[in-house]
Parts: structure tokens; sequence; C-alpha cells
């Protein structure tokens, strides 16, 4: 979860709006070249965005290849269609550790739900069989999807918000806004520079801080800064905490010492994407995997310790909140 550390200047922007859409609170403040019908249409199309990609949304793109899954592919448009090509190369990229076929996981844990539970080993067998990327058939020229397995079902919130951030700046940028800050639940995407004619100031949530809290702040223009960490979503259950960033080997959310993952990228669905899948890899193999697709990330281990590329050093300063990088 981010921060935004110019929160003043929501109140003195003449178009801001907050609404509750993609199932949590989005707020766009545009501070140049603004106008109401801009921001109509920003949340016009993230309406747009949820009924079509919902995971449960009667009617969704999504429960319709759920629902025909194992028996025959699905025609779907072309949004829905390059996001699910998008989160294959991903999950290509991560050897499957990111994998868009996680619906039956997070179905037995009922981490979208308001009773969460630890399930039976049995169960997670049972659902772990159903997750494949691999078994996601595309079909380029008829824009089908199919998936092999009944009872496969694709859960695309892992980049969602991703996806949604970078439809934000298009439609703004098309009707003229040259200066906005676009939250969607924490999924921050600056454009351009700040009020001040500075780059945005976004402070990244301490791991083990009380909301609000933040780890240090990154001074960003026309990128995005998304964080993936074990303390957003969980529950605890005989003193043990469980949360929602599943370890696709095992079945059970991941511990390998990392607390969180924020990537700073010019794409949202890029950050999005790879702060869950990174987190997911571990210290090693995820700081490899990011120096190779040129991506700004820094992480956060259980010992405080903060491990940052080169690029995020440049523009994230740590607010000596008993953190210390660890070079």
């Amino acid at each position: 979860m981010l921060l935004l550390s110019r929160a003043a200047s929501w109140a003195e922007a003449p178009f801001s709006r907050t609404d509750f859409v993609l199932w949590t609170t989005c707020a766009i403040t545009l501070e140049d070249h603004g106008s109401q019908e801009a921001l109509d249409a920003a949340f016009a199309r993230l309406r747009e965005i949820q009924a079509r990609f919902g995971t449960g949304v009667p009617g969704s793109e999504l429960e319709q290849m759920a629902s025909a899954a194992g028996r025959a592919p699905v025609h779907v448009t072309d949004d829905v269609y390059a996001l699910i090509k998008k989160a294959l190369v991903v999950a290509g990229d991560t050897n499957g550790l990111f994998d868009l076929t996680v619906g039956p996981l997070i179905d037995v844990w009922r981490m979208n739900k308001d009773d969460p539970d630890i399930p039976s080993k049995e169960r997670i067998k049972a659902a772990l069989s159903l997750v494949s990327w691999r078994d996601v058939v595309v079909d380029d020229r008829q824009k089908t999807v199919f998936l092999k397995r009944s009872s496969m079902r694709l859960d695309l919130g892992g980049f969602l918000k991703g996806y949604a951030a970078d439809e934000m700046v298009r439609i703004l940028s098309a009707r003229g806004v040259t200066s906005a800050l676009i939250d969607l639940g924490g999924n921050i995407f600056a454009m351009g520079n700040g009020p001040s004619g500075s780059p945005w100031k976004i402070g990244v949530q301490d791991p083990e801080g009380q909301r609000g809290a933040y780890l240090g702040i990154a001074l960003v223009t026309n990128r995005s800064v998304t964080t993936a960490g074990v303390y957003e979503h969980y529950f605890i259950k005989k003193g043990k905490r469980y949360h929602h960033i599943m370890d696709l080997r095992t079945g059970y959310p991941v511990e390998n010492g990392l607390l969180s993952v924020t990537v700073i990228a010019d794409k949202s669905i890029d950050a999005d994407a790879f702060d869950t899948a990174l987190l997911c890899m571990g210290k090693v193999d995820g700081m490899r995997l990011a120096e190779k697709l040129g991506l700004d990330i820094i992480m956060v281990d259980d010992h405080h310790r903060v491990y940052a590329t080169p690029g995020a050093r440049k523009i994230f300063t740590l607010a000596g909140s008993g953190y210390s990088f660890a070079d």
C-alpha cells in the first residue's frame, strides 16, 4: 500500500474525485488542464473494467471462460485478450510463480471473502492441480481463450489495477491532461510533475508500521509505483498470520523473509504484475529478474533491510524509520 505524500494538493485541485470501484477506493486528482468530462470518462472506464474483468461478476468474460473450461474456447474482447496474453508472458518470465490460473487456490482459501480460513491439505492439493498457465490456450486469429480442464478459473486481480491505471493515463492524456495523480487502491501513477513543478513525492508504506507510516519517499514523474506486501490482506488463526500472496509451489502463503516489494515502472501494468511475482521469487531471484527486465524495485525483508536496484536508489530516500539499506 502506498501513501500519497502530497495529500494536501487533493483538496486544492479543481478537479478531483474519489469513489469505490474495482473493489477498492480509487481517487484521481487532475492538476493541469483538467475537466469534469475527463473525470467522468475515467471513472466510467473503471466501472467498465470491473464489469468486464471481474471474478465472480455475473456475465463477465472471466466467468464465461470458467463456465466453458474443459469444453470449448470462448471469444473475448480485445482488451481482455491482451491482458491474458500479458499474464501469460509474466507467468513465463517468473517460471509460473505468477499464474493467472490461481483462481481455484484463491477460492479454497476464501481470500476474497469475509470469512477466509485454512483449507485442508486435500483441498489445497486439488486446487493446485488446476493451477497451470500452460493449460491456457490462446488463438490470436480467433481471439479466443480455452481453459483445458474443467473447474479451471482465471484471476487477473494480480495486475488488474495496473492495467486500469494505464487506461486512466490514456484517457486523461487524450483529453489534454498533463499533470495528475491516479491512486487506484494504492496503485499509483504520477502523470507529469506535481503542483510545484517538481516530481511527485510518493511515500512507500512501512510494511510493519501503522497505515500511513512510510518507509521512505520516491520522487516520480510519469511513472507508476506499486507495492505487494504480506501486510495488506490477511487473517490470523492460532497466532499465525496467513496473507493473500500464494506460493504456487506449496499452495500456502509465501514465506521467504520478504515483507514487501515496490516496483517503479513506466507502465503500471508492469509494476503491478511484477511486484507480486518478485515477492514470490524471493530476494536473489527477484532482484536478478528485475535487473534483467529493467525494473526499479525496492525490497524489504523481515530484518528491516532494504534492497534496491541502482535506478530505485537514485529516486528513493529512506525516512529514518528503523530500516537501512543492505549494502
